[in-house]
């Protein structure tokens, strides 16, 4: 499976979770105190794991920034962050095995995404699976720290990190002046698809008064609709911020080649903004080094 056909999956992913009931992640049972067993979103978690499978990049991030890397055996294909993610034994996210997966003796799993029945199949063999949604809101972000936090018996490192990370992000914010929001294109891939500001980077962007051209499209009501080269044109929006760096080799250059992109204020001004894809594609403790970026193109364009 190619990077960017991973990337299209989780996609998929990302609309089923802006679809559902309330796009949050229920925390109400995750515990304030590390005591054993204990039940974090309706799973019990019989001791304090000491083998964790994680199947998803944003979790290995926070699972690292809590203090569980020594903790950790086994990551996604896409868990490259921090370093010491890039060398644990690697897993096929999209292509779970249930008898794989067990066969690494694991007393916790964390999965972003579920294939098909791997949920249920360890949970029959007594193995403890949190399964997160990707976030709707920033404030479900907290929810998964803190949950994971609780799930580790790590509650005070959990809450520590989310506080620092609400105190940079707070800081960020206020770093920006008010006036008229300032439009912008998140590319997602090269296909135009892209996210509208009622999304959760639509959120941080709008923390920093960025409005997404997306939310006039037809179909911006999923939170991720596909463009056209027509429309993104006609929007002229005011930046572009590729996040298709990674995956599908975009560049300011390459951009700026595309018929009629030329034409746009933010490929004629350079406020045409390049993004680690990994960095803008997970909700774990990066989320302060993407907003960074954001807000020092903001100032530059202010400039």
């Amino acid at each position: 499976m190619t990077r960017r056909s991973c990337w299209a999956l989780l996609a998929l992913s990302l609309m089923a979770s802006a679809c559902g009931a309330d796009g949050g992640v229920d925390t109400t049972s995750a515990p304030a105190a590390p005591d054993f067993p204990t039940i974090v979103l309706g799973v019990e978690i019989p001791s304090r794991p000491e083998r964790i499978v994680s199947a998803s990049a944003s979790h290995t991030e926070i699972l690292y920034a809590i203090g569980a890397g020594e903790g950790i055996v086994a990551t996604d294909l896409f868990s490259d962050y921090p370093p010491e993610a890039a060398s644990t034994e690697k897993i096929d996210a999209f292509n779970l095995n249930v008898e794989a997966v067990a066969a690494l003796e694991p007393d916790l799993v964390i999965l972003g995404f579920d294939p098909g029945d791997v949920t249920a199949g360890l949970a029959t063999l007594g193995i403890p699976v949190l399964l997160f949604d990707a976030p709707a809101a920033l404030v479900d972000v907290w929810n998964q720290v803190e949950a994971l936090g609780a799930a580790i018996g790590r509650p005070e490192e959990a809450a520590t990190l989310t506080a620092d990370m609400q105190a940079s992000i707070d800081e960020l914010a206020g770093s920006v002046g008010g006036g008229e929001p300032t439009s912008y294109y998140h590319e997602l891939d090269p296909t135009y698809f892209t996210i509208t500001s009622e999304t959760f980077l639509g959120e941080l962007y709008g923390l920093l008064g960025l409005r997404s051209i997306a939310d006039e499209a037809s179909d911006a009501g999923f939170g991720y609709p596909q463009l056209n080269a027509e429309f993104i044109i006609d929007a002229d929006p005011d930046f572009v911020f590729l996040a298709d760096t990674l995956c599908c080799g975009a560049t300011v250059d390459s951009l700026a080649e595309r018929p009629g992109w030329d034409s746009l204020s933010a490929v004629a001004d350079g406020r045409v903004v390049v993004l680690d894809d990994s960095v803008a594609s997970r909700w774990g403790p990066r989320i302060v080094e993407f907003l960074e970026t954001v807000a020092e193109a903001v100032w530059e364009g202010a400039g």
